[in-house]
């Protein structure tokens, strides 16, 4: 063991160390790192660990391992330290409580601004406390339940219907196995499904499993199937499982074996759970797709109990309430000059008239003198200002409320967080593009702006020396140069009334 490994650091020198909150992806790495799930690894991997496992899924002494696992801080934050005398990091969690101690092994250059540390990680403070934190369960307490000599894992992502129930219970049934579920609440499930809802769900179901030990793991996906497969493969095992009921393209890396789930029909004879070459056609009704399911709840419309439990459908019209009833952002963008605003008005003084939506309107103009004061035109201040405006939005609409944005927002990226926001708050997000053609808006320069940029008095001016990128994502393109404001907000009624959000217009 090292002279440093061996150093003893009290409470009080901690109190005064370096702290840092890492973003989402590195603070579930680190969740995880602590619960034990990235057994062997203790901590965020060096430089060298990092490089292999990129060419390799392999760390330099050789174990596989597919994921890299890295920490990064500021520069600054080190500057002048030697490692062998550097004080631990403290790591806290978005509300800057302490969650772990980092004890530095290794500082390197990343990026301008930005350096690499790795090191092992002790779980310290009272920080990264979640919903159902009795779920999210170190893996020895995990092990600890088992009893069995084979345990099945499996990765409940989404709500646990019948038919998935029915694989599930067989294959445990097949195995003589008991019943590890894991629920990812590393960032929102289907359908902007959050994870306490998801949990919720899968809670709703286990009176329906043979006593299953159901963990939370903040796990998130990194985009890449491949890496999300073999990562889910290493968790499963950390946690216990020798067997991992997926899909064709799960794999297991060398973890846990995998099973393909059967392929089932619900059999109306007796009301069983069958495989498909079992059941007589006429006899079979097949599970409900995702998007009948979700097309169910829109309406208002119960799930079937043949396909889903109560309890689940109950937890699910909780989470994904009518439309009618469930929180929306209406997020206007366009050229100054398009219309947006003023149609955005007036799609908010026919429903205030009717007093059918409880509305938040978010004026660019009236956001920039309220909320965002003091921010100017540069891309970081425009991002600034609509990420602002993404979360005011999303949190009203978190309680059934309808907000209406209308900022210019040009870049495709804030629109995407802001879409994003107000999915992860269990409400829907409509684009509308107010396509009005720059000429018109020009032509238009109520304030002045256009003339002003084309005489270099101002900078930055969208659509001038800025750009603005079109979405290719709107749920409703309007141009305002063709017909009247009263009939681009008609249009807007009609298509908020026509996919459920408010009364249909007669």
């Amino acid at each position: 063991m090292s002279e440093r490994s061996e150093r003893v650091i009290g409470d009080e020198a901690l109190r005064g160390a370096p702290t840092w909150t890492p973003n989402p992806t590195e603070l579930s790495d680190l969740e995880l790192l602590l619960a034990g799930a990235y057994a062997p690894l203790g901590g965020f991997l060096g430089r060298d660990d990092l490089r292999s496992v990129a060419a390799t899924s392999r760390l330099v002494d050789g174990r596989p391992w597919p994921l890299q696992v890295k920490l990064e801080v500021p520069a600054g934050m080190l500057d002048g330290i030697e490692v062998a005398d550097a004080p631990p990091l403290v790591l806290t969690d978005a509300e800057g409580a302490p969650v772990a101690r980092l004890d530095v092994a290794e500082v390197w250059p990343t990026r301008e601004g930005w350096c690499g540390v790795a090191g092992p990680v002790t779980r310290y403070g009272d920080g990264g406390r979640a919903p159902f934190d009795r779920l999210r369960m170190p893996t020895d307490h995990v092990r600890a339940q088992l009893t069995a000599q084979r345990v099945l894992g499996y990765f409940a992502d989404r709500p646990l219907h019948r038919p998935q129930l029915a694989q599930l219970n067989h294959a445990a049934r097949q195995l003589n196995a008991q019943l590890v579920v894991l629920v990812p609440v590393g960032a929102p499930g289907p359908d902007g499904l959050t994870s306490e809802s998801l949990v919720r769900c899968v809670l709703a179901a286990r009176d329906r499993m043979n006593e299953p030990v159901i963990v939370a793991i903040p796990l998130a996906s990194r985009g890449n199937e491949i890496t999300d497969a073999l990562i889910r493969a290493r968790v499963a095992a950390a946690y216990g499982a020798t067997h991992l009921l997926g899909t064709a393209t799960t794999m297991s890396g060398g973890g846990p074996r995998v099973l393909i789930p059967r392929e089932l029909v619900y059999d109306s004879r007796d009301g069983q759970w069958r495989d498909r070459d079992e059941v007589p056609e006429r006899f079979e009704r097949i599970a409900l797709t995702d998007e009948e399911i979700a097309g169910l709840l829109d309406d208002g419309l119960p799930l079937p109990e043949w396909h889903t439990p109560p309890a689940v459908a109950r937890e699910l019209s909780k989470a994904r309430p009518p439309r009618r009833q469930r929180g929306v952002v209406l997020f206007f963008t366009g050229f100054s000059g398009s219309g947006k605003s003023t149609v955005a008005r007036g799609v908010a003084d026919a429903l205030l008239e009717t007093g059918e939506r409880s509305l938040t309107v978010l004026d660019g103009d009236v956001v920039r003198r309220e909320l965002s004061a003091g921010l100017g035109f540069s891309k970081a201040d425009r991002d600034l200002n609509i990420r602002r405006i993404g979360w005011v939005a999303a949190e009203t609409a978190r309680h059934g409320g309808m907000a209406i944005c209308c900022p210019i927002a040009p870049y495709a990226s804030a629109r995407a967080n802001a879409r994003a926001m107000a999915t992860a708050a269990g409400a829907d997000f409509v684009l509308v593009h107010v396509a009005t053609p720059i000429e018109v808006c020009e032509q238009r320069d109520r304030k002045g702006l256009y003339a002003r940029a084309r005489a270099g008095q101002i900078t930055g001016m969208t659509g001038i020396d800025d750009p603005y990128e079109v979405p290719t994502d709107a749920e409703l393109v309007l141009d305002t140069s063709e017909g009247t404001i009263d009939d681009a907000v008609d249009t807007v009624l009609v298509f908020l009334g026509e996919e459920g959000w408010i009364n249909p217009r007669s």
